[in-house]
């Protein structure tokens, strides 16, 4: 297990970032030696056309014979840059190599950025099956809502490839293995707590599904408007799915009248926490202010209405990082030859990551380090074998 402390993050200059990204992050290194004619007719003509030729007459081949059953496209359109916006798919280019070097990192995967300029769902959609004999896995990326919803389900419906959206489907993993932790800290079962999700957009949406298949029945999501409920008539074909399913007694109003009686508020928006509403909610709430830069609610001031707070940062305890579930999740479906990444495989693996807190749990250390070595091999064990189970293969 690594460990960092945050007062080397707060000594990180502005040359020193834009050194590092002098010329990009990334590089290809070639696996064979390449220092003689022996070694060229092996790698490349004449010997290359035998390979070519068999993978012609045995598609299987194209498996274990190319790079591709490893190799990640991490895809996005720049619509919606984590803390940016949308900047476009040139300015998003580093942050898809970051996600690169984050796969090899963690994952020991190999991936390639693929930025697309349009915002067209039928281009996306097009240009990736086009491209999919090139890689074996699809992480979408900085996608913007509604779009991406569609985006991912036509390529899971398009590819025989595992496909997953991490700004929804990872944020989902890491605050459900969280609350499982949470929970442990203040001795309750996740099923019997009141849940408030603030923001439905695709975090807000993924991290409410999988609460759902994990347990958690009484969950209320709040947009910019107020709580989502089957009486409002403004709402997108998701969010009306999701007051199909939520929201139980219909609760009306803002955040003040959801968290009234809450046991977790999770906050996936812009929004602010005030304090009169979080003095509403249950004895040893739970809050997790999941918003980047700026936390809905700073840690100091929520842990006066909580016995467990979490953030998104890295200078706070209990960081809710993605990192600790995308890698073991592309690794654990690559390795398992799944075909797509199901909602029993995404549960897996957030009971991988909680269950390594262990011992050591406590209420500033409810989920490991993002830098913990641990986290992938678990995750991908469970994810691999959550495969084999829900018939993913």
């Amino acid at each position: 297990m690594s460990v960092e402390s945050t007062k080397d993050l707060s000594t990180i200059t502005d040359t020193e970032i834009f050194d590092s990204h002098l010329g990009g992050k990334l590089s290809v290194q070639s696996k064979m030696p390449l220092t003689s004619k022996r070694d060229l007719s092996i790698a490349y003509t004449p010997g290359v056309a035998k390979v070519s030729q068999a993978i012609a007459d045995d598609p299987a081949k194209h498996a274990t014979h190319t790079w591709a059953s490893r190799l990640v496209a991490v895809v996005s359109d720049g619509t919606a840059v984590l803390g940016l916006g949308d900047i476009g798919a040139a300015a998003s280019l580093p942050v898809m190599e970051g996600k690169s070097a984050l796969f090899k990192e963690f994952g020991g995967l190999d991936s390639i950025p693929l930025v697309l300029d349009t915002k067209n769902v039928d281009e996306i959609v097009e240009t990736i099956v086009r491209l999919q004999p090139s890689f074996g896995a699809v992480n979408l990326e900085d996608i913007s809502a509604p779009r991406c919803f569609e985006i991912e389900r036509r390529l899971i419906e398009e590819l025989d490839v595992p496909v997953m959206h991490d700004d929804q489907h990872g944020t989902a993993v890491v605050v459900l293995a969280a609350l499982i932790g949470a929970a442990r800290q203040v001795k309750r079962d996740i099923s019997s707590m009141k849940v408030v999700v603030s923001g439905a957009g695709s975090a807000g949406v993924a991290v409410t599904n999988l609460l759902l298949s994990a347990g958690v029945d009484d969950v209320i999501v709040l947009d910019s408007r107020g709580t989502i409920h089957r009486e409002r008539n403004d709402l997108n074909q998701f969010k009306a799915d999701l007051a199909a399913r939520t929201n139980r007694d219909d609760v009306m109003g803002g955040l003040a009248e959801a968290l009234d009686g809450a046991d977790v508020v999770v906050g996936l928006s812009s929004s602010t926490f005030p304090e009169e509403a979080l003095a509403k909610m249950n004895k040893d709430a739970i809050i997790f202010a999941l918003s980047n830069p700026s936390p809905e609610v700073m840690p100091d001031v929520a842990a006066k209405y909580a016995a467990v707070v979490a953030t998104g940062r890295s200078d706070f305890p209990n960081q809710i990082n993605n990192v600790l579930a995308f890698p073991g999740i592309f690794r654990g479906a690559l390795d398992s030859g799944a075909k797509k990444i199901t909602e029993e495989m995404k549960v897996a693996a957030a009971h991988a990551i909680a269950e390594l807190t262990g011992d050591d749990l406590a209420a500033d250390y409810i989920i490991p380090s993002a830098l913990d070595d641990r986290v992938m091999p678990a995750v991908a064990a469970a994810v691999g074998a959550a495969a084999k189970a829900s018939g993913a293969l």
